[in-house]
Order: C-alpha cells, then sequence, then structure tokens
C-alpha cells in the first residue's frame, strides 16, 4: 500500500494520548475522558501547567517567528500535536506567504484533525509518521515533494524528544535529523529538564514522569541539561543559548517572577554551520 493511501488506524479512546493531554492543557476540545483524567492529576497538583503551556506555545510562535526573519522557508514540525490557536504555518506564513510547512505526527486524532484544519493552502502540509524513524521519515515523498531538503529548512521537535526513551537512543535520532540537514537549516527543540538541586522544580519533574509512566500513555523522561545539550552536538546554538523557555527572546520584560514549574523545560534554537 502506498504512503499517500495508507490504512487510517482507530483511536483508541481507553488509552491516553500524548497529543490530546497536550491539548486538554491548551483549552482544546479534542479530547477523550482519558486525556482529560490524566491532564487533571497534573493540573490538580501542579496549577501552574495550565499557563505554561500557554508559554510553550508562546515560544513557539516566537521561534517560528525568529527563523523566518532569518531566512528559512522551509519548516519540518514533527510531532505537531493538534491544532491550536496559532500553529506554526500561521506564523511563518503571516512573514512570507510563500513559506512552506510540513507537519508530521502519528496519531490519529491528529492526523484526522491536522489534515482538515492545518491544510488550509497548497504550501501547508501533514504527513502521518514516525519521528522516531528519521531516515525513513526524510525520505517520505510526501515531505521531499513539498519541501527542497537540499535547502536550509526548520526542524522543529517542540515538546517531542522527552516522550523518547533512552532505550530508543534519543541522540542517535536527533544526529540522523542533523546529518541530513543542509549547511544554514535550524533546529528548534524543546525538552523536559530535572533540575536535580532538590527544589520544588526537581520534584514537579518526578511526580509529571510518574503520572505518565502510570497512565498507559508512554514515557516522559526528565533529562539533564548536559544530556540534553548533547541533542544539538553538530549545530551552533543561537543566543541566549539552550535557556528556559520564558527567557528565550521574549516579547517584552518579565511582568512576574519565574515559578518552579519554569525549571522544567529547557528551549534552544541551533544552526547547522
Amino acid at each position: 500500500m502506498s504512503a499517500g493511501r495508507a490504512a487510517k488506524p482507530e483511536i483508541d479512546q481507553s488509552t491516553a494520548s500524548i497529543a490530546r493531554v497536550y491539548d486538554v492543557f491548551l483549552g482544546g476540545k479534542d479530547n477523550y475522558e482519558v486525556d482529560q483524567a490524566v491532564a487533571g492529576a497534573v493540573i490538580e497538583q501542579i496549577p501552574q501547567t495550565l499557563a505554561f503551556a500557554q508559554e510553550h506555545r508562546a515560544w513557539l510562535i516566537r521561534v517560528v517567528r525568529f527563523l523566518a526573519k532569518a531566512g528559512i522557508k522551509q519548516f519540518l514540525d514533527c510531532g505537531s500535536g493538534l491544532p491550536t490557536q496559532e500553529n506554526t504555518h500561521q506564523a511563518a506564513q503571516r512573514f512570507n506567504p510563500d513559506s512552506a510547512v510540513v507537519y508530521v505526527d502519528n496519531d490519529p486524532i491528529v492526523a484526522a484533525h491536522g489534515r482538515a484544519l492545518m491544510e488550509e493552502n497548497d504550501r501547508t502540509h501533514f504527513v502521518e509518521g514516525d519521528l522516531t524513524r528519521p531516515a525513513e521519515l526524510l525520505a517520505d515523498p510526501r515531505i521531499s515533494k513539498n519541501l527542497d531538503l537540499n535547502e536550509p529548512l526548520a526542524l522543529i521537535q517542540c515538546s517531542t524528544i522527552h516522550h523518547v526513551t533512552d532505550e530508543q537512543r534519543p541522540h542517535e535520532i536527533m544526529r540522523s535529523y542533523v546529518d541530513a540537514l543542509p549547511s544554514g537549516s535550524y533546529v528548534a527543540l524543546t525538552h523536559w529538564h530535572d533540575p536535580a538541586d532538590g527544589g520544588e522544580g526537581s520534584d514537579i519533574a518526578r511526580y509529571i514522569s510518574e503520572t505518565f509512566r502510570n497512565s498507559s500513555m508512554g514515557s516522559a523522561n526528565f533529562r539533564s541539561r548536559e544530556e540534553i545539550e548533547r541533542l544539538f552536538t553538530g549545530l551552533e546554538l543561537v543566543e541566549p543559548g539552550l535557556t528556559l523557555l520564558r527567557d528565550w527572546w521574549p516579547d517584552g520584560p518579565h511582568v512576574a517572577p519565574a515559578q518552579p514549574v519554569d525549571q522544567i523545560v529547557l528551549a534552544g534554537v541551533a544552526r547547522k554551520p
């Protein structure tokens, strides 16, 4: 069966989905009771999660704006999740209407909604694919047809790699992507981080990790700064480097002090020489 005519998998409403749990955090409606239960357990313990989810999305839009201004016209958004108030293609095409965006996700409900809501024009496309198989994904004709892989592009891994287990070798996965990118390309990545300092941020990291592990939804891997930095091997980090979401080129001065939950994600953008 061809990639373009692959059978549509059934949506399992009895098992929580990472994409749908994030949808709950963002105030979306494309989720089920099982997803709401997982999200609710986190929100009950960490009420700041809702605001932090919005902060995560705001980071993505700032990054896309930065990349578009840097001259990037192609975007490969892996693990895109469910459509929300503003998406990668809208931010990119607002700056440059000719920007091409390909979204990738392997969640069937994301595929159903993504294809319907994200493919707004002939420069925006959705591919059902597995981001943990970079060689296979980049060879997909639906990607090579819509992105010129010989020209600079932006690879977005926003809130994805921390769901890849150590056994899946996340550093090797990222290295395969980096090796395949042409010079002048960028990688934008966020990853859950355990400060491991005995503070409240570290407690939050452990609680979220246990909640995900006990939900049948899969792993939530909180890694050290050094482990996350390794994901950028072969790249040059853009200032301010690997930092908290709120500190990566904020739109203005912070109006409130950082909360412990702010410590559990590190973000960075890097360029391939």
